[in-house]
């Protein structure tokens, strides 16, 4: 595959179109934190603040992957990439026109529904590419789509400081952070009238039911029903956050009003789930060997996301701010030293999914890369500003090349679970990356970055032991085809047993 990987032709020119699509939403997501200083420091905003709007921009996240996948695995990733991308320029311009703290949350929460586009070309990729070259092909995805974080961070100042001119010398971040949502919804139309959801002569499968996972054992049922509850609790975090002294954009009662809301979400999501597998709970279907698959699998992949992806999520939301204060920078300086993180990208998620294909064990491609992320940020946790700033940068850059391959290592697994429900897979696996960023975000608002940096890297450990004991190898998982999946009579999901 390498080799044809600059080809413009083919499955080759859909997975091109496809990174550049999420790489446009990376963008739009993270076109905040390069300006998080400045924008405080000019809408007078307190730390706490700032920091709350880190987790914000997070937040809806964790529903719209799920809603996103569903919506995803009904009409095709052509519509819905296409909508998602003409939508980001909504709260791409709401945030550029935001007076005050309140006008910034809503912003950023609306933000959070653009950072689930990645969901979307998960399901595109595995179209159009191969089981055997399912690594590399996702890794390449989301490593070069991640890269939008780079461009971000990079980039972003850059042009609000050449515009500077225009907001009368000050750091001109109000039409940077507008720009991004413009190019994304000019892109959407381009991508809407120029890809297929499939190659030509195939079939895009779709789930006989809608509204919720359909899972083959009542055990993967009930396991379900706790991750749903796991993200719910999220945003019930987020809520209680935003209540908090120097915050104040709830009132206690109305914190209690949304958790209320939320309760009432998590038992329409258990009867929506009741209803699409009623006829499993209560005996009257059961599965095939060859159709059934692991929840209890889905699980673990979302651990793992917590702490790759999760763990960068926090770490490139508050890595500018964290070289700023810690080395006493300029912002523009802090900002793209930061950018180093997510550069890594262009190479480190790609090598991850492609060490899980060459390596020939998905399982313990997963266990030592997520070994190798737990090292990294406990490595982190020493930084101050006696080191050597070099050295800081290169320490970030090694925690930061194994979470990203942790990331290329969870989703070559995860499409290779159940085909035609591969959009509400990665959904409940790529929310649970969320789910991550707001908890470790929200432990860093109320602590500090040693704290954070720890507490991810004990986590990465956690999840290492996990997988060494507890992940199944996909069955037929570097399989050269669908033929020869059909062939060997069990295809490529995790089996019960």
């Amino acid at each position: 595959m390498l080799k044809n990987l600059f080809s413009f032709s083919d499955r080759y020119r859909i997975l091109h179109q496809t990174w550049f699509a999420f790489f446009l939403t990376f963008v739009c997501w993270f076109n905040f934190a390069p300006f998080a200083t400045t924008i405080g420091k000019q809408l007078d905003l307190a730390p706490e603040q700032i920091k709350t709007l880190g987790i914000c921009n997070l937040a809806l996240t964790i529903p719209a992957r799920l809603i996103i996948g569903m919506l995803l695995d009904r009409f095709g990733p052509r519509i819905t990439y296409s909508m998602l991308l003409i939508f980001a320029a909504v709260p791409c311009l709401a945030t550029a026109l935001a007076q005050d703290f309140h006008q910034l949350v809503i912003s950023r929460l609306l933000m959070g529904i653009v950072g689930s586009g990645f969901v979307v070309g998960i399901r595109m990729v595995a179209e159009w590419f191969q089981p055997k070259e399912m690594g590399i092909a996702q890794g390449i995805y989301g490593g070069w789509g991640n890269f939008g974080a780079f461009g971000a961070e990079f980039a972003l100042p850059i042009i609000a400081v050449s515009t500077s001119f225009l907001a009368g010398g000050a750091s001109n971040w109000r039409l940077a952070i507008a720009f991004t949502g413009i190019i994304a919804a000019i892109y959407g139309i381009i991508y809407y009238n120029s890809v297929q959801d499939t190659p030509t002569g195939k079939v895009y499968k779709k789930p006989k039911k809608n509204g919720a996972l359909e899972v083959t054992s009542i055990k993967s049922f009930w396991a379900m029903i706790a991750s749903n509850f796991g993200l719910i609790f999220a945003l019930g975090l987020l809520a209680w956050r935003l209540e908090q002294k120097n915050i104040h954009f709830l009132t206690l009662s109305q914190m209690y009003l949304a958790w209320f809301l939320l309760a009432g979400l998590f038992f329409y999501q258990s009867y929506k789930a009741w209803q699409v597998n009623r006829e499993l709970l209560i005996g009257k279907k059961t599965y095939a060997p060859a159709e059934r698959f692991q929840f209890g699998q889905v699980a673990l992949l979302e651990f793992t996301y917590v702490t790759n992806f999760g763990s960068e999520l926090a770490a490139v939301s508050m890595l500018p701010a964290f070289f700023e204060k810690t080395f006493a920078l300029e912002h523009v300086v802090a900002g793209m030293i930061a950018a180093t993180y997510p550069f890594l990208n262009l190479v480190s998620r790609p090598s991850g999914g492609l060490i899980s294909d060459k390596f020939g064990s998905r399982k313990w491609t997963m266990t030592i890369i997520s070994a190798g992320i737990g090292i990294g940020y406990l490595m982190a946790h020493f930084i101050n500003g006696n080191w050597p700033i070099p050295l800081a940068i290169a320490v970030t850059m090694f925690a930061a090349y194994f979470a990203q391959a942790g990331c290329g290592a969870t989703y070559s697994i995860v499409p290779l679970i159940k085909k035609e429900a591969t959009g509400q897979i990665a959904g409940n696996v790529g929310a649970y990356g969320n789910f991550g960023g707001v908890v470790y975000l929200t432990i860093f608002s109320l602590t500090d970055a040693p704290t954070l940096f720890n507490t991810m890297g004990l986590a990465a450990i956690i999840c290492a032991f996990m997988c060494a004991f507890f992940l199944k190898e996909p069955k037929n998982s570097f399989a050269t085809d669908e033929s020869e999946i059909s062939a060997n009579q069990n295809n490529i999901f995790l089996t019960e047993e």
